[in-house]
């Protein structure tokens, strides 16, 4: 038996569905939201709506966009010769924050895996050759997580670009700081080696 009011049991089960939100976190969320004033509920409402109805891809790079082109493409300023490859929009901002990297991005909105169906031709593969193809791209940076699917997809796509003859780099992996050798992973380890850089 019920013992909660149908729209609310909804409201939970609808926030439920939000990654890392379990039953509890969406439970005390629609709380929230419930005893919250009316214009902070209906500002909510209203900013996943306008989201949902602007936000589409950036012509150029795929990433997230209210216009035609991103922030970042239509940026004076960037290195226009860099591309750097990411699975998703969430990456790009990884890498801004670092205030390090000052070339342009292309998203491909995923990795190949063929578990869960998504093929080469799912992802945003064919608008990176598009561009390597008819802009002055010197580099394209693998960017992919360093999994199974982002490895292979990294793989994949570099394999497509070497004809183009740019160079084609992978981020280097290695401990994270903090951590401790015991646990890192044989992978991680190996990476570490590869990507070592002189000290001092």
């Amino acid at each position: 038996m019920a013992y909660q009011a149908a729209p609310l049991e909804n409201l939970i089960e609808q926030l439920e569905r939000l990654p890392s939100i379990g039953h509890k976190s969406a439970s005390r969320l629609a709380f929230h939201l419930l005893r919250a004033p009316a214009e902070e509920a209906q500002a909510l409402v209203e900013a996943i709506t306008t989201a949902r109805e602007t936000i589409r891809e950036c012509e150029v790079c795929c990433n997230l966009a209210d216009s035609t082109r991103c922030p970042i493409c239509s940026a004076d300023g960037r290195d226009r010769h860099t591309v750097c490859v990411v699975e998703d929009p969430q990456d790009v901002g990884a890498f801004e924050r670092t205030r390090e990297y000052h070339g342009l991005y292309h998203v491909l909105h995923g990795t190949i895996s063929p578990m869960e169906g998504i093929g080469p031709d799912k992802l945003r593969i064919r608008e990176l050759l598009y561009r390597v193809a008819n802009e002055d791209i010197t580099e394209v940076i693998m960017a992919t997580n360093p999994t199974v699917e982002g490895e292979a997809t990294a793989m994949y796509i570099g394999k497509l670009l070497a004809p183009f003859n740019i160079r084609i780099t992978r981020l280097a992996y290695g401990i994270p700081v903090g951590g401790d050798l015991e646990y890192a992973d044989e992978i991680t380890l190996r990476r570490s080696l590869e990507g070592r850089s002189a000290l001092g």
